[in-house]
């Protein structure tokens, strides 16, 4: 009963009353007095049986709180009023969510999160390149559906991108990590295998992205629907904390770290967004910000220094590449890390920055509730542009001058895959 309500009457609920159809309370009349009453004891339940359950109420809790703040004078400096009156066997909805929350044993956050929107929501999806089987992100459920707020195909389709994408990171990782250990040569054989496959992920994951934006609307989801019912299920369930967001991605983060990104204090800044990451995240993203990053291990192991690559002439760099041709293949990597954060860009401006600018212009202002003019973490367009020019401007980045016209790029082509080769599935 409790999934077929949340699955199925609750978008149903939301569609009505963003069309005036029923009154906004109306959703935490009927979560109160329909659905509440249904929770099973939390000692009752086995983990995955709790992360599933954590989903569902994770929809049910952002739908009550954002029909509270945009009906509600002062609703949105108040957030946690929205659960006055919804009780779980006599304890209040938000303290049975988060206990919910810790009986999943992934360390989740007391609300919605990445995690349970994204991850856990969507299906399993699997990474290949041919036939070989790279990367696995599994889901929580084995029904084929995915949750939404709305139950519109654009909502699910955007939720399946995102776990799409975050599968083509967890590929990427899993090929680089090894390359993280100390004793871990990055100019090997395997190495490079391990460089040149990476490399294709992250085309394909850039490619993923160049697809979605280019489709039109009814076959995505259109920019207004993404501005004005999506984005704004993210707000606050008490003030301070951290709705979800694209932002919270571990994969993305690790990455980040893997391959370095020259932008002072982005430890401070991923740190901040610790609360929601899982318990498992949090720990691997601290220990890959204790360790050098890749391109810095290969240029100490190669007695080299950025700094003064950026001086040499594209004839001493040719030289270089000549007795380092590893060097090519990284390079290749780091700049395939920068252009998918480009296409990253463009995502958001499309669906995000760019309406809002002309929404500016027309005089028609900002959303009440979730901003438009910034991510749900706080990052705007400046930020987002400001992290893309430093992925841009990673340490191989002067050797870009020697390899133009006839170069060692050319040569070594053929030798990496092909991001077409790569395939993104959703089997479960």
């Amino acid at each position: 009963m409790v999934g077929d309500w949340v699955d199925t009457e609750l978008p149903r609920l939301n569609r009505a009353v963003l069309r005036s159809e029923i009154p906004h309370s109306a959703v935490a009349d009927q979560t109160r007095d329909l659905l509440l009453p249904h929770l099973p004891a939390i000692d009752r339940l086995d983990p995955s049986e709790a992360r599933r359950l954590v989903v569902r109420l994770g929809f049910v809790g952002a739908s009550v709180a954002r029909h509270y703040q945009e009906w509600n004078p002062g609703g949105k400096e108040t957030p946690e009023r929205a659960f006055d009156d919804l009780t779980v066997d006599g304890h209040p909805f938000r303290d049975y969510f988060a206990a919910l929350a810790a009986h999943t044993g992934a360390g989740h956050y007391g609300r919605d999160s990445y995690a349970s929107l994204v991850r856990w929501n969507v299906g399993t999806i699997e990474v290949r390149c041919g036939a070989e089987l790279l990367a696995v992100l599994p889901g929580v459920f084995d029904d084929g559906n995915i949750r939404s707020y709305t139950g519109t195909p654009g909502e699910e389709r955007f939720f399946l991108l995102v776990k799409q994408a975050e599968a083509l990171e967890l590929a990427v990782n899993e090929m680089l990590c090894p390359l993280s250990d100390e004793d871990a040569c990055l100019v090997s054989e395997g190495a490079i295998e391990r460089v040149r496959l990476a490399t294709a992920l992250i085309l394909a994951m850039r490619s993923l992205f160049l697809d979605f934006a280019a489709l039109p609307p009814d076959e995505s989801m259109p920019a207004d629907h993404f501005m004005d019912v999506f984005r704004q299920f993210a707000v606050h369930w008490t003030a301070g904390d951290i709705p979800p967001s694209g932002a919270l991605d571990p994969e993305a983060l690790k990455r980040d770290f893997l391959l370095g990104i020259a932008i002072t204090d982005y430890d401070r800044h991923v740190r901040r967004l610790f609360p929601a990451l899982l318990d498992g995240e949090r720990a691997t993203i601290e220990e890959l910000m204790a360790r050098p990053t890749l391109p810095q291990r290969l240029l100490d192991h190669l007695d080299l220094d950025a700094g003064t690559l950026a001086d040499r002439s594209p004839a001493e760099l040719r030289h270089l590449i000549g007795a380092h041709p590893a060097l090519v293949d990284w390079y290749r990597l780091l700049t395939a890390h920068a252009r998918a954060a480009g296409a990253h860009l463009m995502l958001s401006q499309k669906f995000l920055f760019k309406p809002q600018r002309r929404r500016d212009v027309a005089g028609q202002g900002d959303k009440p509730l979730v901003s438009n003019r910034r991510g749900t973490t706080g990052m705007n367009e400046t930020f987002l542009e400001r992290l893309t020019r430093a992925r841009r401007n990673h340490p191989l980045a002067p050797l870009r001058t020697a390899l133009t016209g006839e170069t060692a790029e050319k040569v070594r082509a053929a030798e990496v895959p092909s991001a077409a080769s790569v395939s993104v599935a959703l089997v479960g």
